[in-house]
């Protein structure tokens, strides 16, 4: 598992306000992570790394990140 503690940090704050706009009474139906799994960016190509699960693009070895849990 790959350590990723800045990205667990920003779904958390995320998450935090969030839970404050339903307590303010906004209509909140769901909340989706940009991406599952490492991949092409059309901004970054393979440079940037924004899924939960972390891509060996040589072995293509799929490793999640702590953030998935």
């Amino acid at each position: 598992m790959l350590k990723d503690d800045q990205r667990i940090r920003y779904l958390h704050d995320y998450l935090v306000r969030v839970h404050q706009a339903i307590q303010d009474g906004v209509k909140v139906e769901g909340y989706f992570v940009w991406s599952l799994m490492d991949n092409f960016e059309c901004s970054y190509g393979y440079t940037r790394r924004f899924g939960l699960v972390y891509i060996d693009y040589t072995s293509q070895r799929r490793i999640w990140k702590k953030s998935a849990l």
